[in-house]
């Protein structure tokens, strides 16, 4: 199956239909790491906030970062420069920012370097992964879209998540 199908039934999964995934196209969040930029679906975004104290986890997965508590709730927080392989901040200074997702079952929390935006794209210039594109990026990721200079990876939340609780 292609980038493109997939995230057409991805799409599809959560009650849109062919013709309005053509007509709307993908609403993303975006959001950096390191100077990359990365989006993904404002379907599963539940909030936005500045990083808080985490509590470290005992034996957790080396990609989480421990757990944060978002208004009462307990929300596992991974750590995305680690889970894709980027070196960590040089910085003293915390400046990152955590993306609560939400995939029906639980919430999570993505660490990121900071937002951007929150923008729609059209799915015709929704393109497959490069071959040149990390291994681990391109695992991780429904496909990407061309900017001006750049190239804005979308990657898939569930795969994330999957791949964080495994380990």
């Amino acid at each position: 199956m292609s980038a493109v199908e997939a995230q057409e039934e991805n799409w599809n999964e959560v009650g849109g239909d062919a013709a309005d995934v053509s007509t709307l196209g993908n609403q993303l969040l975006t959001f950096y790491l390191d100077k990359q930029i990365f989006g993904i679906p404002v379907k599963y975004i539940k909030d936005i906030f500045k990083s808080t104290e985490i509590t470290r986890v005992p034996l957790a997965p080396s990609e989480v970062a421990g757990v944060v508590n978002l208004r009462g709730h307990i929300v596992t927080a991974i750590d995305l420069r680690h889970k894709l392989c980027i070196p960590p901040l040089n910085e003293k200074v915390d400046t990152t920012m955590n993306v609560a997702v939400d995939i029906g079952e639980e919430m999570y929390s993505f660490i990121v370097d900071s937002v951007a935006d929150v923008a729609m794209f059209a799915k015709k210039d929704f393109e497959n992964n490069p071959s040149t594109l990390d291994e681990k990026l391109k695992d991780l990721s429904t496909g990407i879209y061309k900017l001006d200079g750049k190239l804005l990876i979308v990657l898939d939340v569930k795969k994330i998540i999957n791949c964080a609780e495994k380990q």
